[in-house]
């Protein structure tokens, strides 16, 4: 059925206020047979204006709701001569949609709503509504824009409105007849220019053209109908007509289909017009962001593309903004970002990768805030002297045992704290495994593989099968996960299937599949792994600190670089009570290692700085700070720009860094925090050594390597006279 016919159209709509106007609208529903209930309706639409008025620039209402009283998608429209108020701020409303949905959405048609909420946006399709003579013709007009899911030959049945409709489709159109931006210089220099409704002269400066960059962004709204996809269609429209490219993920009711990562990688500023929080907002981390509410995307589209093309230049400008802006968000970490993106489009085994390493990017807080606290509750154990530092670790919350820290915590011992802190970070090392598990699964099926993931890394942790267990419970039920997830099922099945059916049936799959069958095997494999590490002394535990060393060294924060930390962080919480035990030696030659690069970078740039580009050079005043922090990403801007001779001579420096760590016996139970972490470091006189030596050998390599570059020498020379 369509989603509006002819008794859906008033074409004199009259009323008091908004409130009179959309019971009129809601009446039509009734007469159609699409509305139960006119009076819970109106009552849902009023809860939806009571949350933000729905009046739009350029004289448009569209009051909308899911409402439990609609039976299915339905659109009815209302054109007032005189006006409604709606609430918008440029005056009345003469063409109204009142958009009606039901409670649970509604596949097809909730496909075509986006539709509609963009062809608002365009002036030519409400122009041809304003003009509309007639109720056939106001839903041929319509149809036109939301049905496209008809055969082409379709549009053939209304000819009358094709003249009229014909430039709706130009992104061009005039989307809230206010100014418009039709070029932009990104310095904001005198080229740009603003035209308004009549057209004005652009100007352009000759000896710079406006550059064209490309923004991303996404749009998003309480109920995901309407306001969500005008605000997406605005931008859109405002970027092409400033001469810029953009492309908006709309995270509203017709599901979401996210951008490609290499499209985010590439943007020069991110915009986001939102009234829910953005998923996966650390995609986004370390780009120039626009964050405004959905309806300034709709309004103010032009202002907004201005104002992202004005941030985009003052980062480029000052590249220390994008430096700070990595090191402050999800990306920030040794390791790699808080939040992994998938590629459905890549090849198997890079979407292998990305599940395992969504799944150790989740665990990693807990391991942080785990290996933090211990590692302070071992040194406060240390300052109270006596057995301190072995008691703390037999201290628990089981009722009624004497050492349970609830029951015995005295806040004038210095003991106590440090028990109270070894128990808080034992508990954090208790979720690694489930976390781990169930952030695989999340990366392969979405939030049906929490479930099975979560629980069957517990059983998992619980049959000691370690990190490997995890692993395996997380891939198996993240498929089980999707796999019934994508059952077909009768629709009255389908309200309970994210609720019922997914969880059990996956679980069912893996935990039973691991317990009966996968559990023993692993936990051999798991134990025996162990063994083998606890065994390593002397040089093998040295070759092991040069491979580390080298793998942090060769893509900093790339998959390589990932490997190495997730195989550091993860062997923590084997090493129990131990204060000499062979994963804490490898989380400091870990660490060591990936701080080598900025840092030395850092060194090259300001010992001599002729042999690097003005970017470079500012890139290295934030990589002093990068470095120490443990944040390998500083190194990259250098990589990217001359990758033979800074990768060389990063894997070089960092793995002699990671040899003389593993070397020197420096131990470290925080899995981050660089210098500001030191007091936890065992040895840390000897650690900080071998970070100097390294440091020291890959900033002589570079400067070496670049000085044999005759363009880079002669202007070095020059610089030195």
């Amino acid at each position: 059925m369509s989603l509006i016919t002819e008794k859906q159209v008033v074409l004199d709509l009259t009323g008091a206020d908004r409130h009179a106007a959309t019971r009129t609208l809601g009446e039509r529903l009734v007469a159609s047979g699409r509305c139960t209930d006119l009076d819970q309706f109106i009552n849902d639409v009023r809860k939806r204006e009571e949350t933000m008025a729905t009046g739009l620039p350029g004289g448009i209402g569209i009051p909308h709701a899911r409402s439990a009283a609609i039976t299915e998608p339905s659109l009815v429209f209302g054109r007032s001569g005189d006006g409604i108020d709606w609430g918008a701020k440029d005056g009345p409303a003469k063409l109204i949609f009142l958009i009606a949905a039901p409670e649970g959405g509604g596949d097809a048609h909730m496909q075509m709503l986006p539709k509609l909420a963009r062809a608002l946006m365009k002036k030519d399709f409400k122009a041809a509504l304003t003009a509309a003579t007639s109720e056939a013709e106001v839903v041929a007009i319509v149809s036109a824009q939301v049905e496209l899911d008809q055969p082409v030959a379709s549009a053939a049945a209304a000819p009358t409105v094709a003249a009229r409709t014909d430039a709706v489709s130009d992104p061009t159109s005039d989307t809230t007849g206010a100014a418009a931006v039709t070029a932009s210089s990104p310095t904001g220099s005198a080229s740009s220019t603003v035209v308004s409704g009549g057209g004005a002269t652009t100007a352009v400066n000759e000896q710079e053209p406006p550059r064209v960059l490309h923004f991303v962004g996404v749009t998003s709204c309480p109920t995901g109908i309407a306001h969500t996809y005008m605000a997406a269609e605005g931008l859109e429209n405002a970027a092409k007509a400033a001469g810029h490219i953009m492309k908006v993920e709309t995270q509203g009711s017709a599901g979401t289909t996210p951008l490609d990562p290499a499209e985010i990688a590439a943007a020069d500023a991110v915009i986001f017009a939102h009234d829910l929080p953005v998923k996966d907002a650390g995609r986004f981390a370390g780009k120039p962001t626009i964050d405004v509410g959905v309806k300034k995307g709709i309004s103010d589209g032009p202002a907004l593309i201005q104002q992202a093309a004005d941030l985009a230049a003052e980062w480029r400008a000052d590249p220390s903004k994008a430096a700070a802006a990595l090191a402050a968000g999800p990306a920030a970490s040794g390791g790699g970002g808080l939040i992994s993106k998938v590629d459905s489009g890549a090849s198997l085994g890079t979407r292998v990768r990305q599940w395992l390493m969504t799944g150790v990017s989740y665990m990693i807080p807990f391991v942080a805030a785990g290996g933090i606290l211990i590692a302070l509750s071992f040194m406060l154990a240390q300052l109270a002297g006596g057995n301190g530092a072995v008691d703390i670790v037999n201290y628990n919350l089981k009722p009624g045992d004497p050492l349970n820290i609830a029951e015995t915590f005295s806040p004038t011992d210095l003991t106590s704290w440090a028990a109270l802190f070894f128990v808080i970070g034992g508990a954090a090392f208790g979720f690694l495994v489930p976390i781990l598990s169930g952030f695989i699964a999340f990366a392969i099926a979405d939030r049906p593989g929490l479930v099975p993931g979560i629980v069957g890394g517990s059983v998992a942790a619980t049959m000691g099968a370690g990190f490997l267990g995890g692993l395996v419970t997380g891939v198996i039920g993240g498929l089980a996960a999707r796999w019934v997830s994508r059952w077909k099922v009768a629709k009255g099945v389908r309200g309970v299937m994210p609720v019922v059916v997914i969880p059990i049936v996956s679980s069912l799959i893996t935990i039973g599949l691991f317990i009966t069958v996968l559990g023993r095997p692993i936990k051999g494999l798991s134990d025996g792994l162990t063994s083998a590490l606890n065994g390593m002394t002397g040089s093998s535990l040295i070759v092991l600190g040069l491979i580390l060393g080298a793998m942090m060294g060769f893509d900093l924060g790339g998959p390589v670089n990932k490997v190495a930390y997730a195989f550091a962080t993860t062997g923590l919480a084997a090493a129990g009570a131990s204060t000499d035990a062979p994963q804490l030696k490898i989380m400091a030659a870990v660490m060591a290692a990936g701080m080598v690069a900025p840092l030395a970078m850092a060194l090259a740039t300001t010992i001599r700085p002729k042999l690097f580009s003005e970017p470079e050079r500012e890139n290295g005043k934030a990589a002093w700070l990068l470095g120490a922090s443990f944040i390998s990403e500083g190194a990259i801007p250098f990589a990217a720009a001359d990758p033979i001779r800074i990768i060389v001579s990063s894997v070089i420096g960092s793995s002699i860094t990671g040899a003389l760590a593993m070397a020197f016996g420096a131990t470290l139970r925080a899995p981050h925090g660089g210098i500001w972490v030191l007091p936890l470091i065992g040895n840390f006189l000897l650690f900080i050594l071998a970070l100097v030596i390294g440091v020291a050998v890959t900033c002589g390599i570079v400067v070496a390597l670049k000085s044999r570059d005759p363009k880079l020498a002669q202007v070095d020379a020059v610089a030195t006279v």
